[in-house]
This record gives structure tokens, sequence and C-alpha cells, in this order.
């Protein structure tokens, strides 16, 4: 007769050494090696913001000073991003990178700093005013409170919809989707409509080459994937000469790849600058624009700063298998502890809010666990303030294909979600949806929330509902119309 009795659950595999025991690398199934890999190919996946920041924060001030030069700029980027990354890997042993935010960054550039009077160091007190208050809210256990408010299932659809967000931010990047223009169609694929350049036919390899190496198993295929679609860019742009997105005299060049031109750079280390630390004004923004404009502002930033972290160590904990039975990764409070102190630094650095980056799930995918990948990620950057002329041979179409291979590994858990529930599939629906439409994590999120409060209420389940997600939905109805509102209040 079989035995009634259960099999014993496998002992977790005991660590080799005090750098394995430090990180729980056996504890969580995976390697250093494995770690180190997971490390570069996020590094990789992200390593765009260093040359992108500068263009972006490159503009004037409401005075029509600019705030320094894309060599200091970018030096900055990199140096606030390895060092907060490795205290991420160090403090929360979560295998989550930060860097300056895309999106916030624009809004501080375009909205705030561009405001009549405005200089960059007020913009940048705005942002570290932001910064201190999240981090209050941390300490005060209420970030982590509203974190474990939102449903599982929400949580789940947060995860999905942005594997669908950055699998979307990969085919953009790469130029495979392209703007068209005009109202309709918005988008088309490629510059024509077809795959009709060299460098989107580079992407297209890259991205082929990564799904047959990941189906056949092989270890580091990400990063291999990268390397390899880098070297015959190289190729592809020394025969070919195709440029970049933008010619010399700026005109725009669809055919040119994006990002970065990959050439072989003449020099490879450049000394850094970093006469950005400490270039802002704490209180300098209240007698420019005033108390209730500075207060709308930094509401704006907070809540953006406050869901898209939330959202993004969801989605990469779901990843690497971290999350427990309610949906929550482990060391939670500290992840959120170094999140927020990311965004006062940032600003502080004079380089805008930093957080937490959904490309870190790309490292995840190559098989990162612990918080050894982040430091990797953190060392790289670092290494990236001197090393800045190797960095930028990597064009968008090589790295892309990581973030649509790993954004469809995400979007498989949608079938965690019960799609027969109207008050639960509505909002997991819009949660998913307006993530890649709206190309904003913290609006899914809050038309999910909205939606989800609306139904519980319609179904007469209001009472379930947990009091904090009253007050997340109030804020976000606020998030939404924060343009009239700000207008009306002058």
């Amino acid at each position: 007769m079989a035995s009634t009795e259960k099999a014993a659950p496998a002992a977790p595999a005991r660590p080799t050494n005090a750098l394995d025991r430090y990180f729980k690398i056996s504890e969580r199934g995976s390697t250093i090696g494995t770690e180190v890999r997971g490390g570069l190919v996020t590094f990789f996946t992200m390593a765009y913001i260093i040359v992108l920041n500068p263009i972006i924060l490159g503009g004037k001030d409401g005075t029509g000073a600019s705030l320094a030069s894309p060599a200091t700029i970018a030096a900055t980027t990199a140096l606030v991003a390895g060092v907060l990354t490795i205290l991420m890997g160090t403090v929360a042993n979560f295998p989550l990178a930060l860097a300056t935010g895309l999106g916030i960054n624009a809004v501080v550039a375009v909205s705030i700093a561009a405001l009549p009077d405005m200089t960059w160091a007020d913009a940048m007190g705005i942002v570290v005013m932001e910064g201190v208050i999240i981090l209050i809210l941390v300490l005060t256990g209420f970030r982590q409170a509203v974190f474990n408010a939102v449903p599982v299932w929400l949580k789940t659809a947060i995860s999905v919809g942005i594997g669908l967000f950055i699998a979307f931010i990969g085919l953009v990047d790469s130029g495979f989707i392209r703007s068209t223009g005009v109202d309709s169609p918005p988008v088309q694929l490629g510059p024509a409509g077809s795959i009709s350049t060299w460098p989107l036919l580079v992407f297209v390899v890259g991205l082929v080459l990564m799904v047959v190496l990941m189906a056949k198993k092989v270890r580091g295929a990400i990063l291999i994937s990268i390397v390899v679609t880098t070297i015959v860019a190289i190729v592809v742009e020394s025969i070919a000469k195709v440029g970049g997105a933008f010619g010399a005299d700026g005109t725009p060049n669809p055919a040119g790849f994006r990002l970065n031109v990959p050439k072989w750079p003449t020099t490879i280390v450049d000394t850094p600058d970093f006469g950005l630390l400490g270039h802002f004004s704490l209180f300098g923004s209240f007698h420019k624009i005033g108390v209730v404009a500075v207060v709308l502002l930094v509401f704006s930033l907070l809540l953006a700063d406050f869901f898209d972290t939330m959202g993004t160590m969801v989605a990469v904990g779901s990843e690497a298998g971290l999350l427990d039975e309610k949906g929550n990764p482990p060391r939670t409070q500290q992840i959120l502890v170094v999140d927020s102190i990311a965004a006062a630094a940032g600003g502080a650095a004079g380089i805008s809010s930093n957080t937490s980056y959904i490309e870190s799930a790309a490292g995840v995918g190559e098989g990162a666990r612990t918080g050894l990948a982040s430091v990797v990620t953190g060392i790289a950057f670092l290494l990236a303030t001197f090393l800045a002329p190797l960095v930028k041979i990597i064009p968008s179409e090589a790295a892309a294909p990581a973030l649509v291979v790993v954004g469809y590994l995400m979007v498989t858990q949608v079938s965690g979600i019960d799609w027969k529930s109207y008050e639960i599939a509505v909002p997991a629906f819009f949660t998913i949806v307006l993530m890649p439409f709206t190309y904003s994590i913290t609006a899914g999120i809050g038309a999910g929330v909205i939606f989800y409060v609306i139904l519980q209420v319609v179904v007469g389940k209001a009472r379930k509902l947990h009091p904090l997600m009253w007050l997340i939905a109030a804020m976000f109805v606020l998030y939404f119309v924060r343009g009239p509102l700000s207008n009306w209040l002058g």
C-alpha cells in the first residue's frame, strides 16, 4: 500500500560563503554568477538614462540659464544611480535598480524649471521636498499601509500592466513602433509601415536571437543577445553609414540608429565632473511661484513616485517569485525607505528625482533574485562615470529586445485574474491597458483604484473596502484633475 504521508519539504540550500549568506543567494535558488549576469543585464537595459537625462534636462530655466554641461549631467546621473542602487542591494536585498525617473525629469524640466523666474536650483528644491515628505510617509508606516490595502488581484493587474508597458517601451525605443504624426492612426510599424531600415532589422535580429536563446534555456541569453546585437549594429553602421536619429544639422533621420550610434569610441575613459552635487534651493520656489503652486507640484511628483514604485516592486518581485501570499515582496519597508531617499537625493544632486526602474525586470528575467544583482548594477553605473564613451556604443535597437521579452514574461500572469467577475475584471482591465496607452504607471494604477471603489459601492460591498482605499481613490481623482485645479487656484 502506498504511503499517505506527505513528503517533507526540501531544505533550503546551505550558504557556501559569507556573500551567499548575506544576500541569501542559495536560499533563493540563485548563484553568484547568475546574480552578476542579471545585474549587468539590468544595467545595459537602463544605461540609456545616462545619455537621455542630459537631453531632457538640457533646456533653459525660467531665467534663461542652463543646468550644466551634458557631460556633467551624465556623470552625476550615473554617480547617483550607482550609489542608490548599491544601497538598495545591500539594505533591502532586492534586485531593484534606481536612477533618474523618466517622466518626472521631463515634468521638472518643462513644468517646473521653465516657469517664469524659476531657476534649476529652485526646481530641484521642490524635488527634495517631495522626497523628504515621501520618506516621512514611509517611516510613519503610511506608505506600507497603503501598499497592504491594495487587493492581491489588483497587484497582479499592476504587474501585467507594467509588463505590457515595458514591452511597449521596448518597441517604441527601438523604432519598431513609431508615431505617424497624425491623429489617426497615431502609430505604425517602422518609419514607413514596414521593416525598411537597417537599425530596425538589427532590432528584429536581436529580438529573434534573444527569444531563441531563452527557448533553448541558454544561460545569459539576454546579456549574450545584447552584446551580439551591439556587435552586429557596429558592423552594420561601419558598412551602411546610416548615422543617428538626427543629422549633424539637427534634422530628423528616420533611418538612423536611435539614442546611440554604434561606433567604437576614440576614447574609452574620461574624467567625470560632479559639479552639480548640492545644486538645489529648498525654499527658493515659494516666493517665485507661490505656496499653492508649490504644494500642487509637490503633490503631483509625490503621487507619481508613491505609486510607480509600488507597481514596480510588485512587478519585479512577482517575476522573481519573491512575493508572499498577500502579494508583498520581502523587506518592503527597506525597499520603500531606499526609494524615498532616492527621490530626495536626486534633487539634492541636481539631476531630478531618482526612482526604481522597471527595467530591473530584465535582470530578473536573466535569473537575478537578490540584492547582489543590484550591487553589480550599481558598480556598473559607477564605472560608467569614467567609461561613459563605452556605454554610448549600445544603441536602443540592441537593448530594447530585453524589454519586449521580459514584458511578455510578466504579461503571462494575466491568467491569475478572475475575468468573469466584473468588480475585479473591469478595474484590472483599465489598470492594464492605460499604463501603455497613457505611458504612465501612475495613470493605470489610478484608474484601477477608482473603478474598484466605484464598483464595490455599486455591488453593495462598500463596507468591505479598506478605509485607505477611499483615501487613495480621492487622491487619484485630484491627480487626474490637477491641471484644471491648478488653473482654478491660480
